[in-house]
């Protein structure tokens, strides 16, 4: 969506905003803050959307108090915005026609872990490096890792990815259910922990990627799984994007379940070796990870390492040494801010399309010659093994013809991910910045949602500017 278009649309703040603010510091007292520099941190922060404060944050520290908010803001028709950690990337967290930010962070316990179960439940503000930290003495993990140590409330409400995906799923296939306070300030549970259910509708996948438009996410339930017995990563180089790709195409139809596999082209990885101090080949590379017993590890490496082979893919440097692992990986999840330092002084634009894995090779290639023609600075980077890829453009501010290039380019990528039959957004979500590529996707199903969105939320005053417009 065009940076003009989201500085035009801010609407009068609604007339019952004051007597929300009223009713809520005698409801909080110090819990509710209306200094300039806590509400501007708890609106969009990150890539270059503007920021558009809220008229005061409310810190909760239980679901009594969420619902307390939510009935407060309904009662005065108040826009009210659920805050986790704050690192979405589509203007998710800005509030366009004022209102209260709800901050769960405090929300921030492990409430129950089943081991035998394979599951656990935790409240919204818990983050997932918490989370894991907690299982550590369990042999059980949560998987979702996202790069940033993002709150699983907000994962579930973004529909959150990462570099994970592509053999445990993302956080649609590991939410069990989820208790949520709902636009009337009821409280629902959408399901029981049993592993399948055909109850009724499925308001778990409902709320799940709704980004807080029909309810505040407050408790999970998630799937976990067993800490493999052998971890192994590595980086394999290559001479091209499409060599590197190919070999993911093969890797997965081959069936080698690999459980991370990231490509990161060679401005990435110039990027990702001044950044983290590495000394990688800056070549179009692969990061890969398997997961297993030993014996299977070693084979589906060697396989791996076959199939790269084919492709002109050098040697795959690998260890299973958890020091050097971890290094390999914070270089990967922090490539938004290495690629920020390849252009000091610019904004960056991190945006996402997923297609399928056959033509992810096309959109590749056509997305980095778009990028070439209009002389645009982008290091791709990507979940590729399910064919998400990432563009980070780098722009400087002061140049109005770059802001508007960048803005033609996200439009052709949105487009031309779409014509290949795949997404505008595998995992960033829409929030206000993909906003104007929804419908070319999926037609009249907007009008749907739009309905839901109506029904749910008749006053709309859950994340009002999100999605779509009413």
């Amino acid at each position: 969506m065009a940076l003009k278009d989201i500085l035009a649309e801010k609407a009068p703040k609604r007339p019952g905003v004051a007597a929300a603010v009223v009713s809520l510091r005698e409801a909080f007292g110090e819990r509710l803050v209306t200094g300039e520099d806590v509400r501007r941190a708890h609106a969009h922060t990150t890539t270059y959307i503007p920021n558009q404060a809220p008229d005061a944050v409310v810190f909760a520290e239980s679901e009594a108090e969420v619902q307390k908010t939510v009935r407060i803001c309904a009662e005065t028709e108040t826009p009210i915005v659920a805050f986790g950690t704050g690192s979405s990337l589509e203007g998710h967290l800005n509030a366009p026609q004022g209102g209260i930010s709800l901050d769960l962070s405090r929300m921030d316990k492990v409430l129950a872990v089943h081991p035998e179960d394979l599951d656990c439940t935790v409240e919204a503000g818990v983050t997932r490096e918490s989370l894991n930290a907690h299982l550590r003495d369990t042999g059980l993990f949560f998987p979702i890792d996202p790069g940033a140590n993002a709150s699983l409330g907000g994962m579930a409400a973004t529909r959150a990815s990462g570099t994970n995906a592509v053999r445990y799923g993302t956080m649609r296939d590991n939410v069990i259910a989820l208790t949520a306070v709902m636009a009337d300030g009821r409280i629902i549970r959408t399901a029981r922990r049993a592993k399948k259910t055909s109850a009724g509708y499925d308001l778990t996948r409902l709320l799940v990627g709704s980004e807080g438009t029909l309810g505040i996410i407050t408790r999970l339930d998630l799937r976990l799984y067993g800490i493999p017995e052998r971890i192994l990563s590595g980086v394999c180089p290559f001479p091209s994007v499409r060599d590197a790709v190919d070999t993911v195409i093969q890797t997965v139809q081959t069936g080698i379940p690999v459980a991370r596999i990231e490509l990161l082209d060679a401005q990435s990885m110039q990027a990702a070796n001044a950044y983290a101090k590495l000394d990688l080949k800056p070549q179009p590379s692969l990061f890969v990870e398997f997961h297993g017993s030993p014996a299977s590890v070693a084979e589906q490496a060697e396989t791996f390492g076959m199939i790269a082979a084919e492709h002109g893919g050098g040697a795959l440097e690998a260890s299973s040494r958890p020091e050097e692992r971890s290094r390999l990986w914070k270089a990967r999840h922090d490539m938004y801010w290495a690629s920020i330092a390849l252009r000091p002084g610019c904004r960056g634009i991190a945006t996402d399309v997923c297609v399928p894995v056959s033509r992810l090779a096309d959109c590749i290639d056509e997305t980095q010659a778009d990028l070439r023609d209009n002389r645009l600075v982008g290091p791709i980077i990507g979940h590729v093994g399910d064919g998400n890829f990432h563009v980070t453009l780098l722009l400087d501010m002061e140049d109005s013809r770059e802001i508007d290039a960048a803005e033609a380019f996200m439009a052709r990528l949105a487009a031309r991910a779409v014509a290949m039959d795949g997404t505008c957004t595998g995992e960033h979500g829409v929030g206000q910045g993909k906003r104007g590529y929804l419908e070319a996707e999926l037609g009249d199903t907007v009008d749907f949602m739009r309905m839901i969105k109506r029904a749910l939320d008749p006053k709309g005053i859950m994340n009002p500017g999100k999605i779509f417009m009413l």
